[in-house]
C-alpha cells in the first residue's frame, strides 16, 4: 500500500508540471496528462504521434466531476448507474464555460469522457482537481498496451514515468456511445452493445441521421502489429502465426490460443498481448481463425478488422 501511495505521489508531481505519464485501466494503460492544459496534452498527441485532427478521451473520478465540464441528462445518468466505474465511454456536449483543453476536444463542442475503474487510476483522479485527457499509451495505430512492459516496449526512455497497476483486467478499449441526439453506440468495447440497448430504448438504435462526431479508436487502420493479418482463417500457412480461440488437438510452434475453450472474455484479455508476442517472435504474417461476434466477441472483430487493414 505504502508503494503505491508513493507511486500515486509521484504521478501527480509529474502531471502537475504538465508532463505525460502512463496509467493502468480496466481496459488498456493510458498515455494521461492533464486535460486543462495545452501543453500536456499537446505532449500526449507528441509522444504518440498522433494526428492533431484526432480526439482524446477525459478520465474523470465521479459525475460531480464530469458536471463541471459536460452537459449530462437522464440517458447519461442510467448508463453511468448501470456501468460506471467501467470499460465504457459516453460522447457529451462540453458546457461553455469548460477548462478542457480545446485540443483534446479538436475544437468541438462536443468530448469523449469515462469513469476508470482501475483501483490505482480512481485513486490518482480523487487526489487531482481536473481530468486525465488519456488515449492509449501507443504509438498511433499500433497495438494497445495491456501491461507496464508494453508501454516500455513502445516508448522507453521517452516516457518518464508509469504507474504500475498489472496486467489489464478486460484487454481491449472501452465501447464509445453518442449522447448527443439519438444514442447510438461509435466504437465497440468493453460492454457489449446488448447490455446497452436493454438499458435503453430500443428505438434509439434505430437512428438513421447519426451525427458524425470524430472519436478516438475509429480509424480504418487501426490496433496493427505491423504485419499482415488474414481473418476467418480455416488454417495457416507455412511459417505463418495461427492465432485460434479454442484448443486443437494438434500441437503447432505456430499456434497461439487467445482462451483454449472459446472463452469470448478471455479471447479479448489475451488478443493485445498475443499480437505482441507474435510480432516479437518475428512472424512477417498472422492468420485468425473465425471468432463468434456475439458480445464482447463484437469488440474482438472490431479490433481484429481494422488491424488487418493496409
Amino acid at each position: 500500500m505504502k508503494k503505491n501511495d508513493s507511486n500515486i505521489k509521484k504521478a501527480i508531481k509529474y502531471l502537475n508540471n504538465n508532463e505525460c505519464i502512463a496509467i493502468p485501466t480496466e481496459t488498456v494503460y493510458g498515455l494521461a496528462a492533464n486535460a486543462y492544459s495545452d501543453k500536456a496534452v499537446s505532449r500526449v498527441y507528441k509522444l504518440k504521434k498522433r494526428p492533431s485532427n484526432n480526439p482524446l478521451i477525459a478520465h474523470y473520478h465521479n459525475l460531480e466531476d464530469c458536471k463541471k465540464d459536460c452537459e449530462i441528462d437522464k440517458t447519461f445518468k442510467r448508463l453511468y448507474k448501470k456501468f460506471c466505474p467501467g470499460p465504457i465511454s459516453f460522447v457529451l456536449k462540453l458546457k461553455k464555460k469548460s477548462k478542457i483543453s480545446k485540443i483534446v476536444s479538436n475544437n468541438s463542442d462536443s468530448i469523449a469522457i469515462r469513469f476508470p475503474s482501475h483501483p490505482l487510476t480512481r485513486k490518482l483522479l480523487k487526489k487531482i482537481n481536473y481530468p486525465l485527457a488519456a488515449p492509449s499509451a501507443n504509438i498511433s495505430t499500433s497495438i494497445s498496451p495491456v501491461s507496464k512492459q508494453d508501454v516500455v516496449d513502445e516508448f522507453g526512455p521517452k516516457l518518464k514515468f508509469i504507474l504500475d497497476g498489472g496486467s489489464s483486467k478486460i484487454g481491449i478499449e472501452s465501447t464509445i456511445i453518442n449522447l448527443i441526439g439519438k444514442p447510438h453506440i461509435l466504437r465497440l468495447g468493453g460492454i457489449s452493445s446488448k447490455l446497452i440497448y436493454k438499458l435503453i430504448n430500443p428505438l434509439e438504435n434505430k437512428n438513421k441521421k447519426k451525427i458524425r462526431i470524430k472519436v478516438p479508436g475509429t480509424s480504418k487502420l487501426h490496433y496493427s502489429p505491423g504485419i499482415p493479418v488474414r481473418l476467418n482463417a480455416k488454417k495457416n500457412y507455412q511459417n505463418e502465426a495461427y492465432i485460434l480461440i479454442k484448443k486443437r488437438k494438434k500441437i503447432d510452434k505456430n499456434y497461439f490460443y487467445l482462451s483454449k475453450k472459446s472463452n469470448l472474455k478471455e479471447a479479448a484479455k489475451n488478443l493485445y498481448r498475443t499480437l505482441r508476442i507474435i510480432k516479437k517472435n518475428g512472424y512477417k504474417k498472422i492468420a485468425i481463425e473465425k471468432i463468434p461476434n456475439k458480445n464482447i466477441g463484437e469488440a474482438i472483430n472490431d479490433r481484429i478488422l481494422r488491424a488487418s487493414k493496409k
